[in-house]
C-alpha cells in the first residue's frame, strides 16, 4: 500500500527550491557581497517561514493523530500481539526466499536484477508477503490487482496472480461455529452435512448439506474462525500507518490515501458480513423477478432461518460453468442463446438492480440443468452511477466501431480531472494505442475421447487465453488517460474485467459473435453514441 502511495510524491520538507542557495552555484548578483548575503538571507527566510508554518499545522494536527492511534490501538485489543507475532513470522519466510533466490542469483550471473534489488517491497515478494499473511491482506492484494489507477502497474499485473487459496479448517471447528450461529444442535437444522469441504479460501469455506423436513439440498458458506479478528487488527493497523504518512507528508492527503483505505475496509467487512451478501443475492433476484427474467436466469435462494452474519444457507444449484463445451451442448441446442441471454442479464443490472455481480469468472457463472443460467457467490458486487455507465455504453461502442473521437469523449466523461482535456490529441493516442495491439492469443483446445462400449466420439473444449496479454491492454488504457489527467473509479475497473470474463466466454460458445455490435445484447443506445459524436462537431 504504501509502495504505491510513494509514487511521484516528494516529501515537502526536501523539495530543491525551499533549501538555501549555496554561493558557488549562484548566478549573477548585483551589488557584490552584500547583495548576494542579501539573497541567500532571503532564501534561508522563505524557507524558514515555510517550515515554520507547516510545523505549526502539523502541532495543531498532532492531538487528533494521537487520538485516533490511541483509540485504534483500544479497539484493536490485544488481537493487534497475536497478528504482530504471525505478521514477523510471514516477513521472515519470505526473507528468507529472497535471501536463497538472492545467493542463486550470484552464483549464476554475478548482478541482482532490480526486482531482487528492492526486496521485499518488490512486486514479487510483496505478493508472496500477502499471501502469507492471509485473508486482509489476500483481499487487499486483489483490491491491488483491480485499481490499476491507484497503483503502479508493475504492482497491479503481479498482484493478479494473488490466488485466495488456504487449507481447509477441521470440521469440528466448523460445526462448532455453525452451534453457536443457530443456537441449536444443526442436527436439528440439517439431516446431513458433509464434512470435506467443497471450497475453502481465506476467509471462509463451503460445505454441501440437506435440510431436515425439506430435503432440500443446499450449500452451507461458514466464516473461519478468528477471520473477524485479523481483519480489525490487520485494517485497524494499515489506517494508522495511512493516518502517519498524511500527518508526516501533507502532500499524501492529495492522494487520498485514508479515503482509499477507507474503501478497502468497506469493501472487506462487507464481504465478511454474510448478512450482506444475503441482501446482495435478494436484490438480484427481485430484479430478475420484476424484469421478467426468472425463467432465463436465477441466484441461489437464501434460508433465512438458518443463515446469520457468519453462517449462510443458499439453494444448492447444479450445473455448469459457461467454459464447459461439451456438457453445455447436452444441456441446450444453442449454447450462443444461453450466452446472449447471460450478457443481457447481467448488462440489465447494471442500472436495474442495486449492484451488479463483480466477479463473474467461470466458478460463479454457470448453465444450469434446466437451461437457465445461474449466478453463484455475490460476495463481491459493484455499484455503477447512470452517468457513468452511459459514458461506458459510449466507451463500448466506441471500440467495436473503432470511432476514437467518441471513445475519448466518454472517458473523458468518466474520469476526474481537474484540467481541460485535449480531446482531438487524446483521441488520436488512443488510436495509436488500439492500434498497436495485436489480436488477443486465443486457442480453443478441443480434446476427443472415444467411448469404451460405443463408437461415438465425445468432444470436449475450452478456451485459453493470455491473461497478461489481457492485463496489459487495461493497463494501456491508463496510462495514456492519465497522461491527459484522468483518474478513473473502481468501479471502471471491475466492469473491464467482468467485460473479459464474457469476452472468454463469447469465444468458446459464439466465436462469430461481436459481442459489443450483436443486435440481440442490449449494451448500448444510439441517441448515446450520437450524443458523443455531436461533442466533438
Amino acid at each position: 500500500m504504501a509502495v504505491s502511495a510513494f509514487r511521484g510524491v516528494r516529501l515537502p520538507l526536501i523539495h530543491q527550491s525551499q533549501l538555501p542557495v549555496a554561493i558557488g552555484s549562484s548566478k549573477k548578483v548585483i551589488g557584490g557581497r552584500k547583495s548576494k548575503s542579501f539573497f541567500i538571507s532571503a532564501q534561508y527566510s522563505q524557507t524558514q517561514d515555510l517550515f515554520t508554518s507547516r510545523l505549526q499545522s502539523r502541532i495543531e494536527n498532532l492531538p487528533k493523530l494521537v487520538e485516533d492511534i490511541v483509540q485504534t490501538s483500544i479497539n484493536t485489543g490485544p488481537r493487534g500481539a497475536l497478528r504482530l507475532v504471525q505478521g514477523v513470522q510471514a516477513f521472515v519466510g519470505v526473507g528468507g526466499e529472497w535471501l536463497n533466490d538472492i545467493s542463486k542469483y550470484t552464483r549464476v550471473s554475478g548482478g541482482l536484477p532490480t526486482e531482487m534489488q528492492l526486496g521485499l517491497l518488490s512486486p514479487l515478494y510483496l505478493r508472496k508477503l500477502f499471501e502469507r499473511m492471509g485473508a486482509t491482506y489476500i483481499k487487499l492484494g486483489q483490491f491491488i490487482a483491480s485499481a490499476p489507477t491507484l497503483f503502479p502497474p508493475e504492482y497491479v499485473e503481479e498482484f493478479q496472480n494473488c490466488f485466495d487459496k488456504a487449507p481447509p479448517v477441521p470440521f469440528e471447528e466448523i460445526r462448532k461455529i455453525l452451534q453457536e450461529e443457530l443456537g441449536r444442535p444443526i442436527e436439528s437444522v440439517y439431516e446431513y452435512v458433509d464434512p470435506t469441504p467443497l471450497a475453502s479460501a481465506s476467509i471462509a469455506q463451503v460445505h454441501g448439506a440437506r435440510l431436515r423436513g425439506s430435503q432440500e439440498d443446499v450449500v452451507i458458506k461458514v466464516l473461519k474462525p478468528g477471520i473477524e479478528d485479523f481483519l480489525v487488527a490487520d485494517l485497524n493497523f494499515i489506517y494508522v500507518v495511512a493516518r502517519i504518512f498524511e500527518f508526516l507528508s501533507p502532500e499524501f492527503s492529495r492522494t487520498s490515501l485514508v479515503g482509499i483505505v477507507k474503501d478497502i475496509r468497506e469493501s472487506m467487512l462487507e464481504e465478511v458480513d454474510f448478512n450482506k451478501e444475503a441482501q446482495n443475492i435478494e436484490a438480484f433476484k427481485r430484479y430478475l423477478e420484476s424484469m421478467g427474467l426468472s425463467g432465463q436466469a436465477t441466484a441461489p435462494r437464501v434460508y433465512k432461518h438458518c443463515s446469520s452474519r457468519r453462517v449462510l444457507t443458499m439453494e444448492r444449484l447444479y450445473g455448469v460453468p459457461l467454459t464447459d463445451l461439451e456438457s453445455i451442448r447436452s444441456l441446450v441446442s444453442s449454447p450462443e442463446n444461453s450466452l446472449i441471454t447471460a450478457l443481457n442479464v447481467w448488462f440489465g443490472s447494471l442500472l436495474s438492480c442495486e449492484s451488479f455481480h463483480a466477479d463473474v469468472h467461470a466458478g460463479n457463472l454457470w448453465l444450469l440443468r434446466d437451461g437457465r443460467i445461474g449466478f453463484l457467490d455475490f460476495g463481491i458486487v459493484g455499484r455503477i452511477s447512470p452517468k457513468t455507465w452511459e459514458a461506458m455504453e459510449v466507451f463500448l461502442a466506441s471500440i467495436a466501431t473503432e470511432e476514437y473521437e467518441s471513445m475519448a469523449s466518454a472517458l473523458i466523461q468518466m474520469g476526474a480531472t481537474n484540467r481541460d482535456v485535449d480531446a482531438k490529441a487524446f483521441a488520436r493516442d488512443l488510436e495509436k494505442m488500439f492500434s498497436s495491439i495485436q489480436e488477443l492469443d486465443t486457442e480453443i483446445v478441443v480434446a476427443t475421447a472415444r467411448g469404451t462400449n460405443s463408437d461415438r466420439t465425445a468432444v470436449a473444449a475450452n478456451v485459453v487465453m493470455d491473461e497478461r496479454q489481457m492485463n496489459a491492454l487495461f493497463l494501456d488504457l491508463v496510462r495514456v488517460s492519465e497522461s491527459y489527467g484522468l483518474k478513473f473509479p473502481r468501479e471502471f475497473a471491475l466492469l473491464l474485467k467482468q467485460l473479459l470474463y464474457f469476452d472468454r466466454y463469447t469465444r468458446l460458445l459464439a466465436p462469430d459473435m461481436n459481442m459489443l455490435q450483436d443486435q440481440r445484447i442490449s449494451v448500448v443506445s444510439n441517441r448515446r453514441m450520437n450524443r458523443y459524436k455531436d461533442s466533438f462537431n
